[in-house]
């Protein structure tokens, strides 16, 4: 996502459709900011600093509740193999900020065993924070059968459970070409109905991702809808995914329509 748009803000994400009344009482007292925004999406950390913080956070995920958040908060940002057999039993924990918690570590840390846990967890948990950090986490399981459940999050759950299954959806369609089509079908569909602009934005910068490997029909379908989008959308953040998405496409034919569109005034 683009610095300025695709990147999520996080007031924005705080506002969306979360009944505060259920929520705010499990995770209020206990969570600070969100997991996700401190997760590190780069390689292995090996520095000997990192071995010292997951030597302990092994030790603390084996303990009680607040060890246990503080264990799972080192691997949200550091991978380690071991930490798995630990990880999975915390995806059925009561508490929902264990659960929360587990699932963004076990997106850090993918592991095939937790796939029908998670799709359970996307399908049927009762809170919203962890089908969030669910849809996230499923980004990181592409070759698992994760499409369906996403596509399915993205037309029925909450606002941030749908802003998070568009951006999987980017990684779950990319390992097929009827995968990218199946899940751009429903990526086109989101951006021109979702009635969040950062869902629909969401929408547009995996459509930008998958654009490469679609079939001719649908790339000229994308191209068309990006169109009408940047033209049409009432949401100037919206507009302007669009436009980045488009001009970020390696087609003269795009970057020639952009310019008639800019001679003929209807663009800046």
């Amino acid at each position: 996502m683009n610095d300025e748009s695709g990147q999520l803000d996080q007031q924005a994400l705080a506002n969306l459709a979360i009944d505060p009344e259920v929520l705010a009482k499990e995770l209020a007292a206990e969570l600070v900011g969100d997991p996700l925004d401190e997760i590190d999406l780069d390689g292995f950390d090996t520095s000997s600093d990192a071995a010292k913080e997951c030597e302990l956070a092994l030790n603390w995920l084996k303990q009680g509740h607040e060890q246990r958040l503080q264990g799972l908060r080192v691997f949200c940002e550091h991978r380690d193999p071991r930490a798995l057999p630990l990880l999975i039993p915390l995806l059925q924990e009561p508490c929902p900020v264990e659960r929360m918690s587990a699932v963004y570590a076990l997106g850090r840390n993918p592991c095939p065993r937790a796939v029908e846990i998670l799709l359970k967890l996307l399908q049927t948990d009762s809170n919203a924070y962890v089908r969030k950090a669910t849809a996230w986490s499923l980004g990181n399981y592409a070759d698992a059968p994760v499409l369906v459940p996403l596509i399915n999050a993205l037309r029925n759950d909450v606002a941030a459970v749908r802003l998070w299954a568009a951006g999987s959806l980017a990684e779950a369609g990319s390992n097929t070409p009827q995968n990218a089509a199946i899940a751009a079908n429903q990526l086109l569909l989101s951006m021109q109905i979702d009635s969040e602009p950062v869902v629909r934005s969401n929408c547009i910068w995996s459509l930008g991702r998958l654009f490469i490997d679609l079939d001719e029909a649908h790339k000229r379908e994308l191209l068309d809808a990006l169109v009408k989008v940047l033209l049409n959308d009432s949401e100037p953040s919206v507009r302007y995914e669009s436009r980045v998405v488009l001009e970020q496409l390696d087609s003269p034919d795009v970057h020639e329509r952009l310019k008639s569109l800019t001679d003929e005034g209807l663009l800046p």
